[in-house]
């Protein structure tokens, strides 16, 4: 198969990940942090790691700052039901996946005031429109550090440097950049960031994580549930303590541990060099598909750049039609359709049908590059209407 939907989850993983995902449960299956014998103490080792690991990638000030959660949906929802309360204002934008628009319509049939500020039509958000969005009552401005329809790197430095000015928490979704763009959050600038594991970290799916950074208020920023975290037990009221304060209950210490060995490998290959090698085939697969009539990509702003991932359609095909041709012929997996982000396929006009979506990974090779490109052309010189 060509895979071409490591935008929504990578494939293949590195081998070791299938290794320790295999092997974990028969040699540390024990509840890590909740007892002494080996087998739980091994657990707990597991969980460290992959934590030390994930805020040696980031550049976090403190392994601690680094909180597990179940995938980068979960910690958009810790972030923004847990800081967020009645009277409050939050900006967003119309790049933006559901996972970050439905918490937020949430709370705004709650008491929350949103704002969504829109993008450009090559989806590029301006600073300066976001700064002109800020009120008084402004607690949050959550946004994408990428777009999963588009690919657009969003300008979060400058924009991380008008939330400072105004004293307002920035939440930053990276579910396409971490593991394939260089990412320090303090360059960055996020006060928390959100991310999949199962994506360019190369773990499994059911992992994800949040960094909190020291400007979040631990007190103000409330758990989205409660209960046994192996520490402080004689206390009934959920610890402040980091990381334990937003971990209750048992972790997924078996995907964790998996999930640690591909955010090794990413550190051992390197950001930089994925990067490089992703940005290779995006520019390969720009090449070819520009070159084919009858094929509209939609582009990113020349003020943006862009991670691995391409939008396009193809005249006489809709997108979903599209799709199960490219995988039922010639054995392509992509993605069509709204890609759960319908602001965006409206701020580039393709609604209502949207978009096919090609986003190569660490592992996709030039031949792969160039079967798609041969498949894209015989659709377009064969139009269904």
């Amino acid at each position: 198969m060509i895979y071409l939907d490591n935008a929504a989850t990578s494939w293949p993983k590195p081998e070791r990940v299938y290794e320790m995902l295999g092997n974990f449960l028969r040699t540390a299956g024990a509840n890590p942090g909740r007892a002494g014998h080996r087998m739980a103490v091994a657990a707990a080792e597991a969980v460290v790691q992959t934590r030390r690991r994930l805020a040696d990638l980031i550049n976090a000030e403190s392994v601690e700052r680094i909180v597990f959660t179940h995938n980068a949906t979960d910690s958009l929802n810790l972030a923004i039901h847990g800081l967020l309360r009645p009277g409050d204002h939050a900006i967003t934008t119309s790049m933006e996946h559901n996972s970050v628009l439905r918490p937020l319509r949430t709370l705004e049939r709650n008491g929350v005031d949103l704002t969504i500020v829109w993008a450009d039509p090559q989806g590029y958000i301006s600073p300066t429109d976001i700064e002109a969005a800020i009120r008084p009552e402004t607690r949050l401005i959550a946004m994408t550090h990428a777009s999963n329809v588009t690919g657009a790197v969003m300008p979060i430095p400058e924009i991380a440097e008008v939330a400072r000015r105004h004293g307002v928490l920035l939440l930053v979704d990276a579910a396409q950049t971490i593991g394939a763009r260089e990412i320090d959050v303090r360059v960055l600038g996020a006060d928390l960031l959100a991310f999949p594991g199962h994506k360019g970290l190369l773990g499994p799916t059911g992992t994800g994580g949040l960094y909190i950074g020291p400007n979040v208020d631990i007190e103000r920023f409330q758990p989205l549930r409660s209960g046994g975290t192996g520490v402080q037990s004689e206390d009934s009221e959920q610890p402040l303590a980091l990381p334990f304060r937003y971990e209750a209950g048992t972790v997924n210490t078996a995907g964790i541990a998996a999930l640690g060995e591909g955010v090794a490998y990413v550190l051992e290959r390197g950001v930089a060099e994925i990067a490089s090698a992703e940005d290779g085939c995006m520019d390969r697969l720009r090449h070819g598909l520009r070159a084919i009539e009858g094929v509209r990509l939609f582009e990113v702003s020349p003020k943006a750049e862009q991670a691995a991932v391409l939008s396009f359609v193809i005249e006489g095909w809709t997108p979903a039609d599209a799709g199960a041709v490219l995988d039922q012929s010639f054995d392509i997996a992509c993605r069509v359709g709204l890609h759960c982000a319908p602001l965006t396929i409206e701020t580039i006009g393709a609604m209502p049908r949207g978009t096919v979506r090609l986003s190569p990974g660490p592992f996709t090779t030039d031949d792969d590059i160039d079967g798609a490109i041969n498949a894209v052309a015989e659709l377009a010189a064969s139009p269904l209407a």
